[in-house]
């Protein structure tokens, strides 16, 4: 470290936050090494608010309509907005990175955890722009202290995520007080990231209890590809500009007395509810599995006789207890948790005691049950090394599944994977292969980083495997991976995930219990109604900079008698909460339709980019067969009385019927339905049938920019309007 180049140097003056804003971006090109300051102006604010908006206005103005993910003009850009930093209401430390996307192909954007989106603010920039390609490894630093911008060539032989950042943490604080170290946030990448197209940033947060730096994932997405592909081996932020009212908060007495009526929440209630605090995010695991909806063996089937192995009470067990394991300053949800003195059994790092981030229940569904390991040692050590290597292990665990079914189908064998015995289960050839694409050598291991949907290319053009098949049972949309939820029995959730900006994540809508258990959206309309508010709803937290899970994850104990089911599951308190948190940062007065409101800009705007890059229309909308229903009759008979009722509801008799017709049946009904769903969705939110933004759409919301208008016009037809 010692010996790390000096390349390029920047000096600027730090710009303090006033009601949450710097007022400034910075743009740093790692290829030219170059710098630049931006300012923001009010029209932005107003516009795109910050977070995600930001990364959007700043990428659409960087890239040409025919950039690809790896031109030196893609950006990845990261950002807070105008709440990230407070230390008030939990759950703030959020920023959106945003990027031209290798699986998509198309504009992705990926949230993270840990303190580097308040840093990067309390550094004095409300966005950060990465452009460029560098012809070595570099480290980029942004020192708040010094007012310095500084570009190193890399020191490092190494460069996952395990292997550096603790040491830049060390390098860049006070080497007499180890808890300087919370001043300093590090983004890394790995091999893996390099290797792939899953691969994942890692933004760090100095735990000053375990005295280690730990890793939250911008995972999905591949933005960790994007940035190994500038060669960036790290970016470093570092600030001592850290209190309660480093945001300058225009109401810090309303700002408090919401957070604590919050904090009074988590705990009376938490404990009662979702036992955030206790077990983090795989609080869902025994759920998913009790409703069908734990993905098992490439999503066929939604339950496991030893889901019981991978429940929650067994990770308990694991995570350490009594240690505040919040990611960012004044989040009492706490969820971020951790398994400590976990020996590594495989790899390059077998024998080393470590500290292992989650797993989360993403990584418990992905990396377990739908590869059919229900091992939770097994995911442990799969997280660590997604995180230490650079991969998202949704996208991975998802991508491995499809790849154990195609191994048991026989499209793939032995001789493919070049000796790997891909079943589901096999759990030492599984993590064998999450080895070899990290290290980049192997050729089936490089196809498989590459994604389901040129998977699905690659096995039938390469290996013969029939693309009829592979089609119904490669579990992706838009390119993007589909997220650990069963979705094939809630109609609503089928556009939750597949009528999205981006594809299958579940960060914009997830309406199974709304529409599937509860029975609250029981017309085309009503589900069409809630797949507009809940993607709006969620995408402000996007924008704002904050985590989604204060708001639903816990809620007040008379939530769901206060108020009529449907508005009971907006949770009506949390949202004016929010409402009254941005006013007292911002000092604006908006109200919650106006929040919505905010949120619907961006989300039109994004699907016009989406548009300008030659996506962004109603045939990138695709949905898979397995999302819809049984594709294979093991498929319907592990849950033949429900698929029989399920065509007597629709009118189809199923006695004597064939189980391959019953299936083949039973699609035909949700094909339609599917069309029916896209039909509504799209009417609702103010696109024509083509799914493009009208016009119209872009007056009413005021972002009839010309620029934005010209897309639309070039693309919409007349006889796509309603």
């Amino acid at each position: 470290m010692e010996n790390m180049k000096l390349l390029a140097e920047w000096s600027y003056e730090p710009a303090k936050a006033h009601r949450g804003y710097t007022g400034k971006t910075l743009k740093i090109n790692v290829g030219e090494r170059t710098f630049e300051a931006k300012d923001v102006t009010e029209d932005m604010k107003e516009k795109f608010v910050g977070g995600r908006g930001f990364g959007l206005k700043l990428l659409w103005d960087a890239v040409k309509d025919t950039t690809k993910w790896n031109d030196p003009e893609n950006e990845i850009v990261i950002s807070g907005g105008p709440l990230c930093g407070i230390t008030q209401y939990p759950g703030s430390g959020k920023f959106y990175a945003v990027f031209i996307s290798p699986l998509t192909e198309q504009t992705y954007d990926s949230n993270a955890g840990g303190h580097f989106g308040p840093l990067l603010k309390f550094a004095g920039w409300d966005a950060l722009e990465i452009q460029g390609k560098s012809d070595k490894d570099v480290v980029v630093v942004i020192d708040g202290d010094e007012g310095k911008v500084k570009i190193f060539e890399s020191p490092f032989e190494d460069i996952n995520a395990y292997s550096i950042t603790e040491t830049l943490h060390e390098y860049f604080s006070d080497p007499n007080d180890i808890n300087d170290r919370k001043h300093v946030s590090v983004i890394t990448a790995g091999k893996g990231a390099e290797h792939t197209y899953w691969g994942c940033l890692n933004s760090s947060f100095w735990d000053s209890h375990r005295k280690i730096a730990r890793l939250k994932q911008a995972g999905r997405g591949g933005g960790g590809t994007v940035f190994r592909d500038k060669k960036i081996a790290a970016l470093v932020v570092k600030s001592h500009n850290l209190s309660g009212t480093a945001n300058d908060p225009v109401d810090v007495d309303t700002l408090t007395k919401v957070g604590l009526k919050l904090h009074k929440e988590i705990f009376t209630l938490d404990a009662k509810q979702c036992r955030m605090r206790t077990v983090g995010t795989p609080h869902l695991n025994e759920i998913m599995n009790e409703y069908h909806l734990l993905p098992t063996h490439n999503y066929k089937f939604g339950q496991h006789p030893e889901a019981d192995k991978i429940h929650s009470k067994v990770y308990e067990k694991l995570f350490t207890q009594g240690i505040p394991d919040g990611c960012w300053y004044g989040c009492t949800l706490a969820c971020a948790k951790a398994v400590d003195h976990y020996t590594i059994k495989t790899g390059p790092c077998k024998g080393q005691v470590v500290t292992v981030d989650g797993p989360e229940y993403e990584t418990v569904a992905g990396l377990g049950s739908n590869v059919g390991v229900f091992d939770p040692e097994f995911t442990i050590e799969a997280n660590f090394y997604a995180d230490h290597y650079g991969l998202d292990t949704i996208s991975l665990g998802t991508g491995i599944a499809f790849v154990c079914e195609c191994y048991e189908l026989g499209y793939i064998t032995k001789e493919h994977t070049n000796g790997l015995e891909l079943k589901f289960g096999n759990k030492d050839d599984i993590m064998e292969l999450i080895h070899r694409m990290a290290e980049g050598k192997d050729e089936f291991a490089k196809i498989v980083g590459m994604g389901v949907r040129r998977m699905k290319d690659i096995f039938a053009e390469k290996f013969g495997a029939p693309r009829d098949i592979l089609e119904k049972i490669g579990m992706e949309g838009q390119g993007i991976e589909v997220s650990e939820y069963v979705p094939k029995e809630s109609i609503a959730q089928w556009g939750g995930y597949f009528l999205t900006l981006k594809g299958p994540q579940h960060d914009e809508a997830w309406l199974i219990f709304m529409d599937r258990v509860n029975k609250q959206l029981p017309t085309f309309e009503d589900k069409a109604e809630a797949l507009h508010y809940f993607p709006n709803f969620r995408t402000w937290f996007s924008l704002v900079g904050l985590c989604k899970l204060p708001w639903n994850d816990i809620e007040p104990a008379d939530n769901a008698t206060k108020y009529p089911p449907q508005e009971a599951a907006k949770v009506p308190e949390h949202v004016q909460n929010y409402v009254d948190i941005f006013n007292a940062v911002t000092g604006k007065n908006i109200t919650k339709e106006e929040l919505i409101l905010q949120s619907e800009r961006v989300y039109n705007f994004q699907r016009v980019f989406q548009l300008r890059l030659g996506k962004g229309t109603r045939k990138h909308h695709n949905i898979p067969d397995r999302a819809l229903g049984p594709v294979f009759p093991d498929e319907w008979e592990a849950r033949a009385e429900y698929y029989d009722n399920e065509l007597k509801q629709a009118g189809v008799s199923p006695e004597g019927m064939p189980t391959e017709e019953k299936i083949k049946k039973l699609n035909e009904i949700r094909r339609k339905q599917w069309e029916e769903l896209v039909d509504a969705v799209y009417k609702r939110r103010g696109w024509d049938r083509n799914g493009i933004p009208t016009v119209e759409t872009l007056k009413r919301l005021g972002i009839d920019y010309p620029e934005v208008v010209a897309v639309v016009e070039k693309h919409a037809k007349p006889e796509d309007r309603w």
